[in-house]
């Protein structure tokens, strides 16, 4: 990683991410995790402190060694286990089935290949694991998506290759998984382009 990337992205990622404005949307997201957990995009650990109690350990994701020493003291204060365990959501180093649920929150636009990110979170669950995920992405209007499609290169580029017109559901439903559940709404407050989210609960088959 270049400086940019490696010392001052963390820092914005876990600025704009870290709002206190979202933290309902992230205890929604985890509010029905349990068992062994993979969190893909750990960051600076913003989801520890709200891990329910069904949750039995959690193997972290997090390729910036600056995100994972900013969460140093949220892991140290965790009631579970809280392990970093990977560096690269493309290529999970876990065996098949080994995972009972999965969390994704504000990941799944960064992530380069992100199908192949998926296919591995899908290989890693047991069979009706879930991934519970809040993301934003592609706007349910066509005049928001044009906005989003226009910022999008500008996006990419300042924020760490992070994409404003994913299609979450897609995405998902292409790797494998069935939707359960998903709510698309705009982020209170937020530009529409940069707010339009998903939040909801993927079953793996």
């Amino acid at each position: 990683m270049g400086i940019y990337e490696d010392r001052i992205l963390p820092r914005l990622v876990d600025l704009t991410c870290g709002m206190r404005a979202l933290d309902p949307l992230r205890e929604r997201a985890c509010a029905d995790l349990h068992g062994r957990v993979v969190e893909i995009g750990f960051g600076s650990g913003r989801n520890v402190p709200l891990y329910p109690s069904a949750v039995e350990s959690v193997s972290a994701v997090e390729p910036a060694d600056l995100g994972w020493r900013m969460a140093a003291q949220r892991v140290a204060a965790a009631p579970v286990p809280v392990e970093r365990s990977g560096l690269d959501g493309q290529r999970l180093p876990f065996a098949d089935n080994t995972f009972d649920s999965a969390l994704s929150t504000w990941t799944l636009c960064t992530i380069p290949d992100v199908l192949a990110a998926l296919a591995e979170v899908r290989r890693v669950l047991l069979p009706g694991g879930t991934l519970h995920f809040v993301e934003h992405g592609l706007a349910p209007d066509p005049g928001v998506q044009t906005w989003q499609h226009r910022l999008n290169p500008i996006q990419k580029t300042v924020a760490g290759g992070c994409h404003l017109n994913r299609d979450i559901a897609e995405l998902l439903t292409t790797a494998g998984f069935e939707l359960r559940e998903v709510d698309r709404f705009y982020q209170e407050g937020a530009p529409r382009p940069y707010g339009a989210l998903s939040l909801g609960v993927a079953v793996s088959n």
